[in-house]
């Protein structure tokens, strides 16, 4: 088998977990990814991925996207996933660096993922404590990494669960911002000419593997722990992340 098979399975399975915790599904696809198909493919066929999951979850709950908090992601994420793309563009001749750099974000959003999961950290009283400039550092790093890597996600999460605690409002807007910023990074990939007709058929033959990872990891969800797959999900992201250092 090819690897694109491989890529397909990846993309399957990956789309299971975010069925079931509601994230992580591009972070997790993308080391696999980018060692099975390499970046040129990876990235755009992902983040079309993620564009079209973020249409489909907007579709149906328009009506709850926090528009305020949106306008402010956007500001912040818009201009640093411009500075993303640049320093992509860059380094565009270092594939190495590009990979290090993505393992040691996965590495430690899994460790300090697994960390909070388990009860450690820090205490609700001193995180209250953390206003100001943190959750705004926080918000412009994920536009940084989602411009690098279409991996923003995990960051932004970490910003929208202090802003809109409501389960609703935070699906709604955060797939929102997805359908803003990856139709941002789509517009840049198409311009210069990344998208062939090879891309092109890779990417719709990757459609179904996306909505059926999404049905199973639905009905997965309504019968099984949240908090056994999220555990799953942070310990199969320190495996990806480990394997971006021996590519």
């Amino acid at each position: 088998m090819n690897n694109d098979f491989y890529f397909f399975l990846v993309i399957l399975l990956s789309n299971i977990i975010q069925g079931i915790t509601g994230f992580a599904g591009t972070i997790l696809a993308m080391p696999f990814s980018l060692k099975l198909v390499g970046m040129d493919t990876a990235v755009p066929v992902l983040n079309f991925l993620g564009f079209l999951s973020g249409v489909y979850v907007f579709a149906g709950n328009r009506k709850r996207v926090d528009k305020k908090v949106l306008k402010h992601v956007l500001l912040i994420m818009g201009v640093t996933l411009l500075a993303g793309l640049l320093i992509k563009h860059l380094l565009s001749g270092k594939p190495q660096l590009l990979y290090y750099t993505l393992g040691v974000i996965v590495l430690a959003i899994s460790i300090t993922g697994l960390a909070k999961t388990f009860g450690f950290g820090f205490k609700e009283a001193d995180a209250s404590k953390a206003s100001g400039l943190l959750p705004e550092v926080l918000l412009a790093a994920a536009g940084l990494v989602h411009g690098m890597f279409v991996c923003g996600g995990p960051l932004l999460i970490g910003y929208l669960t202090k802003k809109l605690p409501e389960k609703s409002a935070f699906r709604a807007t955060i797939s929102t911002v997805w359908i803003f910023l990856n139709g941002i990074i789509l517009i840049s990939q198409i311009v210069t000419g990344m998208w062939t007709l090879k891309l092109l058929k890779t990417a719709l033959l990757s459609l179904p593997f996306l909505f059926i990872g999404m049905f199973i990891g639905g009905v997965m969800y309504k019968g099984m722990s949240q908090k056994f797959f999220i555990i799953l999900t942070y310990v199969l992201l320190f495996i990806a992340g480990l394997s971006l250092f021996f590519k």
